[in-house]
């Protein structure tokens, strides 16, 4: 999709990414075994929820991956600075390096990232300019797809009729009030940790400010002129069209903008 890849080597984000696929992985095979498929064949629910649930399931994975080894802003070697924005650029006091302005060396990563956000163990990668639009897919499609799977464990038992049974796995049925807990035990506590972070993102978005430059303290009102809204998402998800905000099968394309709206650390 015209991305290129950037592969972070660390164990450690490994292991967290990899503990993210587990839960994906086995929501995605028992909420639908265990409660969509047989509800579904007993007459108790349609066809579309179980589209509905392979979709969040798509969309949340494929933004996961995506977010993962997309590059998130890594600024080559020997940057061409235009001259009308020399101004803006700045030199890294740690890989001295030329770098725009709210630009910020990841010690995890090694390297200067445009407009970073912050580094994610979870996605095995920093967050900046050029991938902020996916984690924010990331956050929004996890959120819709721990809610759903949770509001499924319940009606499970509390609203949808009994079912039959009679053609059930044995390890399923044997096993199947254990499956829900866990799949419920880990939605909620995905739910309560990703709204979390969700809000927190869509704040910064909406005061144009990065998670490290809050933790700085080096964003004052007066430093910047206050742009619209609108303007601050457009310019993260490379797109004025909406619609496309929550689409991550497509490539990034950024909107032009001078740097002296930004502050820098």
């Amino acid at each position: 999709m015209g991305l290129r890849i950037h592969f972070v080597v660390d164990p450690q984000g490994w292991c967290c990414m990899g503990l993210i696929i587990f839960v994906w992985l086995y929501n995605t095979i028992f909420i639908p075994k265990v409660i969509l498929f047989p509800h579904y064949e007993e007459g108790h629910i349609s066809a579309v929820a179980i589209l509905c649930y392979y979709f969040c399931s798509l969309f949340c994975i494929a933004s996961l991956l995506r977010a993962s080894v997309a590059d998130p802003g890594k600024l080559p070697e020997n940057p061409k600075i235009p001259l009308t924005e020399r101004e803006f650029w700045e030199l890294c006091n740690k890989c001295n390096m030329m770098r725009p302005k709210r630009s910020h060396h990841c010690s995890r990563c090694g390297h200067c990232v445009r407009r970073m956000d912050h580094h994610c163990p979870w996605i095995n990668n920093c967050v900046g300019e050029d991938n902020h639009w996916l984690f924010l897919q990331l956050c929004f499609y996890t959120q819709i797809l721990s809610s759903y799977t949770l509001i499924l464990d319940f009606c499970h038992y509390y609203y949808f009729l009994p079912l039959k049974k009679d053609n059930w796995d044995v390890f399923v049925c044997r096993h199947e009030l254990a499956l829900l807990r866990i799949s419920a035990f880990m939605g909620l506590i995905i739910l309560g940790g990703i709204s979390g972070l969700f809000y927190t993102q869509l704040m910064g978005i909406f005061t144009d400010t990065t998670s490290i430059e809050k933790m700085s303290n080096c964003c004052e009102d007066i430093s910047r002129p206050r742009k619209p809204w609108q303007q601050t998402f457009s310019e993260v998800f490379g797109t004025r069209w909406k619609i496309l905000w929550f689409i991550p099968f497509r490539q990034r394309q950024p909107l032009r903008v001078r740097y002296h709206f930004a502050n820098h650390v």
